[in-house]
């Protein structure tokens, strides 16, 4: 086991050393004109009594009809045609209520997955339609009651399509009213999915080559490279975790299953930044932990890194980071009698720390830390890492 995670981690060092790109003022190639996006609007999965397991009885259903769908990443292939990895979920979650006539309320978490190929077509110089086909991949978390299935979880595989009409504000933006839809599935009983929605695209464009030069010139210090030691306890509670993770805006997330301590290692590589504030990385690592049941586990991760310098002194400078969603290997899935899901699932931390000394070699941080799989399996309790003491060497 161990011999394995050691080759997996060197595989991931060297994949990072590959893609990476001495220019780092330029966007690099895997963002170059990448897309995100956000709409906003209206769904609909005609949840009834169908659902119900025989033995069961529910005075009513209830199906909110607010809903989200984010590109999480489109590429683009050519002018005409991009590859998009998407999320959709309802605001609030299908409610079956009054089960068995015990004034009891349970709720059907519900989200889809999609990856699909999405064409524009230009009618004028403003307004294009587009047509979108692909992979959607429906996670259903259903309930038991008396520990028996009311509503089964459901996970599978189907197809998913859309449409949209855009209308460019300029080269970065676009506005849209767009629409997506997946077929019922008799065998599971999910009904089809409908949504309607309003929103906005954001394309990176390559930086102009006066911009690249001026940010090459005048940028200040950001680390290439960083290699990363993290010392974990839960000495100090999980206030931290706690406070942004709860609350009317919560910034994180929790997690029910909780590390007691644990080490940990990662490589860090600046593939982007900009002239004072902000920049991208990727980072490689892997942790040895234990929970607070005493069990030990371990995973792997390839993190996103988002890092913004907010106060540079003489003698360091001062940064707020934020990784989410980097996918990740962990050994078990059951942890204190806690299901986790499956063995793939996804690395999000948030954290302070400054990069000091006369050459900024010297990197000390604290982070918070999370891993679940984002409700792309109907089991998702999480893993909650609470502080965890980093020290590093920049190169």
């Amino acid at each position: 086991m161990r011999k394995n995670v050691l080759v997996l981690f060197c595989l991931l060092l060297l994949s990072l050393s590959v893609f990476s790109q001495d220019k780092r003022a330029q966007y690099p190639f895997g963002l170059r004109n990448a897309q995100f996006g956000v709409n906003v609007g209206y769904i609909n999965y005609p949840f009834t009594l169908d659902q119900v397991q025989p033995g069961f009885t529910v005075e009513s259903v209830g199906v909110p009809h607010p809903a989200v769908r984010i590109v999480l990443y489109g590429g683009s292939i050519n002018k005409y045609l991009s590859a998009r990895v998407t999320y959709m979920r309802p605001v609030n979650w299908v409610e079956y209520r009054n089960i068995n006539n015990q004034r009891l309320t349970k709720t059907v978490w519900m989200n889809i997955a999609g990856l699909t190929l999405n064409g524009q077509f230009p009618l004028t110089k403003k307004i294009s339609v587009s047509a979108e086909a692909g992979l959607g991949v429906i996670t259903r978390n259903g309930f038991e009651v008396d520990n028996k299935p009311v509503i089964t979880n459901a996970n599978y595989g189907t197809g998913l399509f859309g449409g949209a009409i855009q209308y460019h504000l300029n080269k970065k933006w676009d506005l849209q009213i767009s629409s997506a839809w997946s077929p019922e599935n008799k065998k599971v009983k999910q009904p089809a999915t409908f949504f309607l929605g309003a929103g906005f695209n954001y394309f990176l464009r390559p930086l102009s080559a006066e911009r690249v030069s001026l940010v090459q010139k005048a940028a200040k210090n950001f680390p290439k490279q960083t290699l990363i030691l993290g010392f974990t306890s839960n000495a100090l509670g999980y206030g931290v975790n706690n406070a942004v993770s709860k609350g009317p805006v919560p910034i994180f997330w929790g997690g029910d299953a909780k590390v007691k301590m644990g080490i940990s290692a990662s490589y860090q590589r600046n593939i982007f930044h900009t002239k004072k504030v902000f920049a991208f990385d990727w980072a490689a690592g892997f942790g040895i932990w234990r929970t607070r049941g005493n069990e030990n586990f371990v995973t792997i991760s390839l993190n996103p890194v988002l890092r913004f310098t907010a106060i540079r002194k003489r003698s360091a400078d001062f940064f707020l980071e934020y990784a989410v969603a980097g996918p990740s290997f962990i050994s078990k899935v059951k942890l204190d009698d806690i299901e986790l899901g499956r063995k793939f699932t996804f690395h999000d931390f948030m954290g302070i720390g400054m990069i000091a000394g006369p050459a900024r070699k010297v990197y000390a941080g604290i982070r918070i830390a999370h891993y679940s799989n984002g409700n792309i399996f109907p089991q998702n309790d999480g893993v909650m890492i609470p502080l965890t003491f980093n020290f590093g060497y920049c190169f």
